[in-house]
């Protein structure tokens, strides 16, 4: 499945439109790799999306076409979140620490 499409019905982003703008804006990340909206989306990869000021991390744990709303939060686990640091250098430091 699309990215756009599956953060759209994880209702994880409200919008395809939103969630298309988010990818081109390079904020949302497959496997620790920039993704496209046209990408594909497969159970067990790990999104990482950067809302603002903090980037949540989540694993794809199902995928469905049409899921109901109650369905929604079981399409994918919350690995974490974690706050934006403020520039480039913080940002490596912080993933350098994490690995």
């Amino acid at each position: 499945m699309r990215l756009d499409k599956y953060l759209k019905v994880s209702r994880l982003i409200k919008r395809r439109t939103l969630a298309k703008e988010v990818c081109d804006k390079a904020r949302v990340e497959i496997n620790d790799r920039p993704a496209k909206a046209s990408s594909n989306v497969k159970i067990g990869d790990k999104l990482a999306i950067r809302f603002g000021q903090k980037i949540v991390s989540v694993k794809v744990e199902d995928i469905k076409e049409n899921p109901r709303k109650e369905e929604a939060a079981s399409l994918y686990t919350v690995i974490g979140e974690v706050p934006v640091p403020r520039d480039e250098k913080e940002e490596e430091a912080y993933i350098k620490g994490k690995e």
